[in-house]
C-alpha cells in the first residue's frame, strides 16, 4: 500500500509541475519558460533515437568489412522492416497518445487498462507480420529489383529479424506507454543496454571472434533479434515498477470496444502517413537500383548519416507530443499551442547547426564507410542537399508529432496523400530519369515533399482546428481514479 501511495504521488507531482507550467504559459501567451519540461522529457529520447540509430551504424559499419552488396542487401531489408514497424505503431502510438490524454484528466485506471490492450492488441499484429515475412520475404524483395549476392544477403537478413518481428510490437507498446508516463530516462537506459549487446553479438557473430561461428549478415540479424528479447523483458519489469495504477492481468483479455476505437482513430491515420512516407522512400529506392550498385550503397550510407541530422528534431517532437497529450487532457490547449511553436524554433536550431557540420565533414564522413571513390563521389554531392530538405522535415516531424498529441491525426495523412504519393513520386521520376540527376533528383524529390507539408502542417496548427478532436475531457469534480481502490 506504502509503494502504491509513492507512485500515486509522484504521478501527481509530475502531472502538477505539467499543469502548473502549462497555466504560467497560457497566462502569459507562452512568454515564461517552459522548456524545463520538455528538457527533462526529451533528453533521455534523444540519447534513445541516438542509441537506436547507433544499431543501425553498428551492422552498417560491420558488413561493410564483409562487402558493400551485404550493405545493400540489409538496407534494402530495412526498407521493409521499416514498414512493418510503422504498422505497428498503429497501436503504439495511438494508445500512447491516449494514455497521455487520460493521464492529463487524472483517469488513471483507464489509462491502465488502455496499456494492457496496446500491448494484446500489438502482439497479434507482430505475430501476423512475422508469419508473412516467412511465407513471403523473399517474394517482396524481388519485386525491389534486387538479384544476385545482393538478394541473398536481403533474403537472409529478413527471414530472422522479419521474423521474430512480434518481438519489436511489444517493444513499441510497453516503452511509448512508459515514455508518456515521463519515465524517458528509464527508457534509455533499457536502450543502452540493448544497443551494448546488439554490438558485442555482432563482433561475435558477424565475423566468428571468440570460437563463435562466422555467420556474416545472418550473425547481424541473429545480434538484433536477441537484444530485442532481453530488452522486452527488461521492459516488462520496468512497466510494473512506474505504474501508478499496476496493470491486472485481467486487463490484457479485456477488450472494451470504446477503448479500441479511440486507440485506431489517432493510431491508423498516424500509421498510414508513415507507412505512406516509407512506402514512397522504397519507389525512390526503386530508382536508385536503375542508377547502379555504387549509387545504391551511396544512398544508404547517405541515409544513415543523414539521420543524425534530424536526431534531434525526433526528440524534441516525441518530448513535445508528450506534453502536449497531458496538455489537452487538462483542457489547457493554449498552453500547448505556445508550447509547440518554442518547439519548432529550438529543433530548427539544431538540425541547421547539425546540417552545417554533416556538410563541413561529408566527405571523410563517407569514408567511414567505404574507400570506394564513386560511392564516395554521390554520397557526397547529395549530403550537399541536405541543408533543403533536413530544413524541412524538421518542422514537419515537430508539427506533425503534436497533431497526433493533440487527436488531429487524419490532417497529416490527407496532406501527405497528395504531397508524397500524388506530388513528390512523378517529380522524382522526372528529376532522375528525364532531367538525369541521378541520385541528386530523389534528395530534391523528397525535399519538395518536406517542404510543401511542413508550410500546410505550420497554418494548420496556427489555425488551432486541432482543439476540437480532443479524445478525454478532464472532469474537475472527478476524485483521482487511484483514490477508488
Amino acid at each position: 500500500m506504502l509503494r502504491y501511495t509513492l507512485f500515486y504521488r509522484l504521478e501527481r507531482r509530475r502531472q502538477g509541475d505539467i499543469m502548473a507550467t502549462a497555466e504560467a504559459g497560457a497566462g502569459t501567451g507562452g512568454e515564461k519558460d517552459k522548456g524545463f519540461n520538455l528538457f527533462f522529457l526529451t533528453w533521455p529520447i534523444f540519447l534513445e533515437i541516438f542509441l537506436f540509430m547507433l544499431m543501425g551504424i553498428a551492422d552498417t559499419l560491420m558488413l561493410s568489412a564483409i562487402s558493400d552488396n551485404a550493405v545493400s542487401g540489409v538496407g534494402a531489408a530495412n526498407q521493409y522492416l521499416h514498414i512493418a514497424i510503422l504498422l505497428l505503431e498503429v497501436i503504439g502510438n495511438g494508445a500512447s497518445i491516449v494514455v497521455a490524454q487520460y493521464l492529463g484528466s487524472r483517469k488513471l485506471i483507464e489509462a491502465a487498462k488502455i496499456s494492457a490492450l496496446a500491448v494484446t492488441m500489438n502482439l497479434a499484429v507482430g505475430l501476423i507480420i512475422s508469419l508473412s515475412f516467412v511465407a513471403f520475404g523473399g517474394y517482396l524483395l524481388q519485386t525491389l529489383n534486387l538479384q544476385g549476392e545482393i538478394l541473398e544477403h536481403a533474403d537472409s537478413y529478413l527471414s530472422i529479424v522479419g521474423g521474430m518481428i512480434f518481438l519489436q510490437a511489444i517493444i513499441n507498446s510497453v516503452a511509448a506507454i512508459i515514455r508518456v508516463h515521463g519515465f524517458t530516462k528509464e527508457a534509455m537506459y533499457v536502450s543502452l543496454g540493448m544497443n551494448v549487446i546488439h554490438i558485442v553479438g555482432n563482433y561475435l557473430l558477424i565475423f566468428g571472434n571468440f570460437g563463435f561461428p562466422e555467420m556474416g549478415v545472418q550473425g547481424a540479424a541473429i545480434s538484433s533479434v536477441a537484444s530485442r528479447l532481453l530488452a522486452l523483458i527488461v521492459f516488462f519489469w520496468l512497466l510494473y515498477r512506474i505504474m501508478a495504477v499496476r496493470i491486472e492481468l485481467r486487463y490484457y483479455l479485456a477488450l472494451s470496444k470504446e477503448y479500441v476505437l479511440k486507440i485506431l482513430k489517432i493510431g491508423i491515420p498516424s500509421a498510414l502517413e508513415q507507412v505512406m512516407y516509407h512506402a514512397c522512400q522504397m519507389v525512390f529506392l526503386f530508382y536508385t537500383t536503375f542508377l547502379g550498385a555504387e549509387a545504391l550503397a551511396a544512398k544508404n550510407y547517405a541515409n544513415n548519416i543523414s539521420m543524425f541530422t534530424y536526431l534531434f528534431a525526433f526528440a524534441i517532437g516525441m518530448g513535445t507530443s508528450i506534453i502536449v497529450g497531458r496538455l489537452v487532457g487538462a483542457s489547457e490547449p493554449t498552453a500547448a499551442y505556445y508550447r509547440v511553436w518554442k518547439s519548432v524554433r529550438w529543433a530548427s536550431g539544431v538540425t541547421l547547426v547539425a546540417v552545417v557540420l554533416v556538410i563541413a565533414f561529408r566527405e571523410p564522413l563517407m569514408g567511414i564507410f567505404t574507400d570506394d571513390e564513386e560511392i564516395i563521389r554521390l554520397g557526397v554531392n547529395v549530403l550537399l542537399l541536405s541543408v533543403v530538405l533536413e530544413t524541412g522535415r524538421t518542422i514537419n516531424i515537430v508539427l506533425i508529432n503534436s497533431l497526433r498529441a493533440a487527436g488531429d491525426a487524419k490532417y497529416p495523412l490527407y496532406i501527405g496523400m497528395f504531397s508524397m504519393v500524388a506530388m513528390s513520386l512523378p517529380l522524382g521520376y522526372f528529376f532522375v530519369f528525364q532531367l538525369e540527376l541521378g541520385l541528386a533528383g530523389v534528395w530534391l524529390a523528397i525535399a519538395a515533399d518536406e517542404w510543401l507539408r511542413a508550410v500546410i502542417m505550420f497554418y494548420r496548427w496556427k489555425s488551432r482546428a486541432w482543439e476540437k478532436h480532443a479524445l478525454v475531457k478532464r472532469e474537475h469534480a472527478e476524485q483521482p481514479a487511484v483514490l477508488q481502490h
